[in-house]
């Protein structure tokens, strides 16, 4: 363990050296992602120290035990030793999820998608309380959140919505999110109070920087229209909106939230960039999971993950078998437990497969 904190130890050293450098300083975009992992070290870092005290209190007290001149001292010297034995397995194991290699996507802001599935109005009322439920969790997390696109349901919610998520490690959280949510509940327009069924699907894409995904313009067709829904007169009747149609691979990105079509052409690019990102990054997804058997983030859009289930004011995460009698808090918001417990079973999976590497 010591061996491979010192390895740690000497990165953190180098980055630390780096990042007061005057060329380092002047390119922006080098300086955040040392200053990132400048951070990430500095906790490995701390942690090392920790361990190599624990181990010195081990060593003095044996020395002290084994001399047994003095009783005394070595009634306090064997408290010592248990006490950092004790403390050590628990140490080791922090560290171990330390040392798992993190996702570099991770750190990115995220495009998130909602669409209602099978239910028709109810799941457009699902998708709208599930957007909700996110905004009120992201503005929670002190994270700026921005929408991109929206069609509304005939009786309320959103057929669909898209919007932008800024902030720390956005994508690392939300990408838990990504699949098929299903509610049971007796919908506003059931006379009869039966419970039923529907489903919204949510998509979590990281945003992709420019450099991260190169779009040949000839590639896409652009095409201005009307913005529908509220805005004011300016949006609903000049031509701001912009709908974007990659034409390789038939993927489409719009953009209507701003009044500036020069502003909204500017987000569709983003998300399109995001959706071309996130095709490659799917395919990695699925195959790391197939790896290791993963049930968390299999890349597989189409997986039934989550009930909402009103009735029992119950939330059920089918990937990890967590169930929850919180319904009310979770859809205000409140899902940073489930989040937790996502990001517990899907470190451990990490850590076994990386187990020989530790």
């Amino acid at each position: 363990m010591l061996d491979k904190l010192q390895i740690v130890k000497q990165r953190f050293d180098e980055v630390s050296d780096l990042i007061i450098q005057p060329d380092i300083i002047t390119d922006q975009k080098r300086y955040v992602a040392l200053n990132k992992e400048y951070k990430d070290l500095k906790i490995l870092c701390d942690k090392r120290e920790e361990y190599k005290a624990l181990l010195d209190n081990i060593a003095e007290a044996e020395e002290i035990i084994s001399d047994g001149s003095d009783q005394e001292m070595v009634d306090m010297a064997k408290m010592q030793y248990d006490d950092a034995k004790s403390a050590i397995p628990v140490l080791e194991d922090e560290i171990k999820f330390l040392l798992i290699p993190k996702d570099p996507e991770d750190t990115k802001n995220a495009v998130v998608e909602l669409r209602a599935g099978t239910g028709g109005d109810e799941a457009s009322i699902f998708a709208g309380d599930l957007f909700r439920m996110y905004t009120k969790y992201c503005e929670g997390k002190g994270w700026r959140v921005s929408t991109v696109d929206f069609s509304e349901g005939t009786n309320g919610g959103f057929k669909e919505i898209q919007f932008e998520v800024s902030g720390e490690d956005v994508y690392g959280t939300l990408k838990f999110e990504a699949g098929v949510h299903r509610v049971q509940r007796v919908p506003q327009t059931e006379t009869q109070g039966r419970v039923h069924t529907s489903a919204a699907t949510v998509m979590v894409f990281p945003e992709a920087e420019e450099f991260d995904v190169e779009i040949n313009p000839k590639d896409v067709r652009i095409d201005y229209f009307c913005s529908s829904g509220p805005g004011g007169q300016s949006v609903n009747t000049t031509y701001s909106a912009v709908r974007l149609t990659h034409t390789p691979t038939g993927l489409v990105a719009q953009c209507q939230d701003q009044k500036s079509q020069h502003k909204n052409k500017e987000k569709a690019f983003k998300v399109l960039r995001s959706r071309l990102y996130d095709l490659e990054l799917a395919k990695k997804q699925e195959e790391d999971a197939a790896k290791r058997g993963s049930m968390v983030t299999s890349g597989d859009r189409s997986a039934k993950i989550r009930t909402y289930n009103y009735p029992q004011g119950r939330v059920t995460d089918h990937r990890i078998g967590l169930t929850l009698y919180d319904l009310q808090n979770i859809i205000n918001g409140d899902i940073q437990k489930i989040i937790d417990e996502l990001m517990l079973a899907d470190n451990t999976e990490k850590l076994k497969a990386n187990s020989d590497m530790i």
